[in-house]
């Protein structure tokens, strides 16, 4: 039977005091988490690279801290360092010429990241690549990518969920889902940042999908709902519950094809993670 695991993106949210955390002025918020939801999305471990000698890699205690946070039947679905995503730095302003990340693809680095989160094993779910927009300076091609990306998951650690992310509308067609099967990995569904709708591509590759996927919810525009939000994300500002219903039909067509499934609801879709996952549960449920 497929599993369905619903959780938000990070957890550190002092305005969910009353949704999912207690008032006590001191408290393990990831514990109290865990007692609600069965998996969480860590983002913070993405941003990583902040020179060619400055890479930073998961902190041993803090990921200690997390292990011995939750319980064994919890799940954490996690970025990979944006140390092995990102094919340059950061352009910190327009004009400037783009740099080459030396860390692109390496697989040391990979094997470095993997090493940290061995405290997290049996807590680890899907492990996901993020990788931004790529133009035609960055990456030439859907090609080109596709074959440094095979050369580099054929020599890294296969006993882990690999999924990957992708910002290139022109590169999500059946010639990339047919390489994500070729390689053994899972296909991020994003629902924002300017990307066609989830509901949409799920219609035209569904049948590409076949054991495991990730869907990440999030709005259209962070700044527009951080503006009305001002930091408390406690209640629905923006609802989507027209674009949510077609979602849970999603969900139940996954796991009616007995994919496992990973639901991270980020606060910047409706305003509060929480309270649009009590939305879609409800919808799932057929209530």
């Amino acid at each position: 039977m497929a599993e369905l695991r619903i959780g938000t993106c990070s957890w550190k949210y002092d305005s969910w005091r009353g949704l999912v955390y207690s008032d006590r002025k001191q408290l393990n918020y990831l514990e109290e988490y865990s007692k609600i939801y069965n998996t969480v999305e860590i983002d913070q471990w993405f941003w990583s690279l902040f020179g060619e000698d400055k890479v930073s890699l998961p902190s041993p205690f803090i990921v200690q801290e997390y292990a011995d946070s939750v319980p064994e039947n919890f799940r954490f679905t996690v970025k990979i360092p944006n140390s092995v995503t990102l094919t340059h730095f950061y352009k910190k302003t327009k004009t400037d010429s783009l740099v080459k990340n030396p860390h692109f693809l390496s697989v040391d680095l990979f094997d470095q990241f993997l090493k940290s989160l061995q405290p997290l094993r049996r807590n680890l779910g899907p492990l996901m690549f993020q990788f931004e927009y790529l133009n035609k300076q960055k990456m030439s091609s859907q090609g080109e990518f596709q074959e440094r990306f095979a050369a580099f998951i054929e020599q890294v650690d296969s006993n882990y969920d690999y999924l990957i992310e992708i910002r290139n509308p022109n590169y999500l067609n059946q010639n990339y889902f047919r390489f994500l099967n070729t390689i053994g990995l899972g296909h991020v569904f994003l629902q924002g940042y300017y990307m066609p709708s989830i509901t949409d591509l799920y219609q035209k590759y569904s049948e590409n999908i076949q054991d495991l996927t990730v869907i990440r919810l999030h709005g259209p525009d962070r700044s527009d709902i951080e503006k009305k939000s001002k930091g408390n994300w406690n209640r629905i500002f923006e609802s989507k519950a027209k674009e949510m219903e077609k979602i849970a039909e999603m969900v139940t067509d996954l796991l009616e094809r007995k994919v496992d499934i990973y639901v991270n609801m980020n606060n910047h879709y409706e305003g509060s993670a929480p309270l649009s996952i009590q939305r879609l549960k409800k919808l799932i449920d057929g209530e």
